[in-house]
């Protein structure tokens, strides 16, 4: 297995083919266990992932702090080589409600000050507001974090979950390197528009839910119990017909996946390193088992013919439901 580099845009950082995405160790997603969330951390270091993910509101401070932890008993070499991209913005009570979205530039240099802390750094290496503030110009937020790129505490400037024009002004303002945005085989809405505008503009992309949160990796079924703080209880795609016909189509990518002699999770990993030297999927890996799993789609290559039979297989927009629930997708661009 051969991690190689790719650009987060041509103004970004070189990271590793594939980063940690480390959201569903703290929350969301049921129970994680602390050491071997560290331990899958201090792993995908040693294999060389150098791009780990987070946000400041993953469990209210819980996820950077966990992170900071791995840095510092990661050994010095790998946590030199490790960078860390930060979402921040959203707003959460203390019973974990979510309140709004703040990008205004005093509450901007406000949350990256508690995150330096949490994580245990003295920078951040991509920084970016989760969601768009509709109060907020995004030329002021970016503006802002202009500023602390300017003063050394951020390397550098990344966008989430915006549209075509948002990209457009914010790019305008000042240097955008990065947009993180979902991107799967069911969820391909960022092919019309936006993929189109970062390329013209040579941001990179950062794919979340590069396994529509586990629902395309293979191991979902369709008994599966969820608790009641797990996201997917209340995910569209995740409802009686919808994850019914879903499934389905996981397992019509299973049959190709066989035919490899591969896993579902890897040949959907797979797809999304396909489509672009500037794409860097994240995996959701909780533990070491599913992080194997997940670098082994490096060594997937996939020939003409399995991207047709995969197209067949699930089409763009095959999936049945939203990606998210009605009141989240409303804080969505395009």
């Amino acid at each position: 297995m051969t991690m190689r580099n790719r650009p987060l845009g041509t103004t970004g950082p070189q990271v590793s083919a594939l980063g940690l995405g480390c959201m569903g160790m703290s929350a969301l997603y049921g129970e994680a266990d602390r050491t071997e969330s560290i331990a899958t951390i201090h792993a995908a270091l040693e294999a060389g992932v150098t791009l780990l993910d987070t946000g400041d509101f993953y469990a209210m401070g819980h996820n950077e702090m966990l992170i900071g932890e791995a840095l510092r008993t990661a050994p010095a070499a790998r946590r030199e080589q490790a960078q860390v991209s930060v979402k921040f913005g959203a707003l959460r009570g203390p019973d974990g409600s979510w309140l709004g979205y703040d990008g205004r530039p005093s509450a901007v240099k406000s949350f990256a000050a508690y995150s330096l802390q949490r994580l245990g750094v003295d920078h951040i290496d991509v920084y970016r507001i989760a969601r768009l503030d509709p109060d907020v110009p995004i030329e002021e937020t970016v503006g802002a974090i202009g500023e602390l790129v300017e003063k050394g505490y951020v390397r550098h400037i990344g966008l989430s979950e915006v549209g075509a024009g948002t990209i457009r002004r914010a790019a305008a303002t000042a240097p955008v390197s990065d947009l993180q945005i979902e991107y799967s085989l069911i969820s391909r809405g960022i092919e019309d528009e936006v993929l189109p505008t970062v390329r013209e503009l040579g941001i990179g992309i950062t794919a979340y839910g590069v396994l529509s949160r586990g629902l395309i990796s293979g191991h979902f079924t369709a008994d599966r119990q969820l608790g009641a703080g797990d996201f997917r209880a209340m995910s569209p795609r995740f409802q009686g017909d919808n994850l019914r016909h879903n499934l389905d189509l996981v397992e019509a990518l299973r049959k190709i996946a066989e035919q490899k002699g591969v896993s579902v999770a890897q040949i959907a990993i797979a797809w999304v390193l396909s489509r672009g030297e500037d794409i860097v999927p994240l995996v959701g890996a909780r533990r070491r088992d599913r992080l194997t799993e997940a670098l082994g789609a490096l060594d997937v290559t996939l020939e003409p013919a399995d991207l047709a039979a995969i197209e067949e297989a699930v089409p763009a927009g095959a999936a049945a439901g939203d990606r998210y629930p009605a009141a989240q997708m409303a804080h969505l661009e395009g």
